[in-house]
């Protein structure tokens, strides 16, 4: 029995940030995929991993940033990186929120940083960050990496989440675009959903509900 769909934010609800990655690599002349490539090497103690887990604050993440794109052959400021983050809401995704608003439990799991009062990147997109609150809304609790010290994939981060959630992960539905993430919540007994384009995302999950969604 189905109580419960767990939604990451970033590359679900929006569009993915790669892409976005992606354009600053080539403006800058800078291999494809070069900036995912660091945020896998040493993911579970380099700078990204300890920004979310809020080990370190966003002056410490562009250094740290910096220095672990040098050593692998360009030096990126981390907080351009961060400027890159927010994604295009995608509406479909909005509309499949509110259709399963009270009908089952909603959680969002995100890994994610803890802004600072000055940051630049949140007042340029105020009407943004306004519509991603709306959306906030319309899940029962947000779980979120830099809160809860601990990010996805380590298992305890899916376990908290249903803890705070009151369900079995055998009672999710859990939809994300990084497969290292699945893979975990998968083991744990959740059905999961890789999430690439949107309809077919929204299709495998409305395959796996008895009301519509789409």
């Amino acid at each position: 029995m189905i109580r419960a769909v767990f939604w990451d934010f970033g590359g679900v609800i929006t569009s993915s940030p790669f892409d976005s990655f992606n354009i600053y690599e080539k403006e800058h002349k800078i291999p494809k995929d070069f900036i995912r490539t660091i945020n896998s090497t040493n993911p579970h103690v380099n700078a990204w991993a300890k920004l979310e887990r809020d080990e370190i604050d966003q002056e410490q993440f562009d250094s740290l940033f910096a220095t672990e794109s040098k050593k692998m052959g360009y030096a990126i400021p981390g907080k351009e990186v961060l400027a890159l983050l927010k994604g295009q809401i995608r509406p479909e995704m909005v509309n499949a929120l509110r259709t399963i608003k009270d009908k089952l439990i909603q959680g969002c799991l995100t890994n994610n940083i803890q802004p600072m009062e000055d940051q630049q990147l949140e007042k340029n997109n105020s009407a943004i960050s306004g519509a991603h609150q709306e959306i906030m809304k319309l899940f029962d609790f947000v779980f979120e990496s830099s809160k809860e010290n601990v990010r996805k994939p380590d298992p305890n981060f899916y376990k908290l989440a249903c803890q705070r959630g009151n369900v079995k992960p055998n009672e999710v539905i859990f939809l994300d675009d990084l497969g290292i993430n699945l893979k975990p919540a998968k083991a744990l007994g959740m059905k999961t959903i890789k999430v690439v384009k949107a309809d077919k995302a929204l299709q495998e999950l409305q395959d796996l509900l008895d009301f519509p969604i789409i």
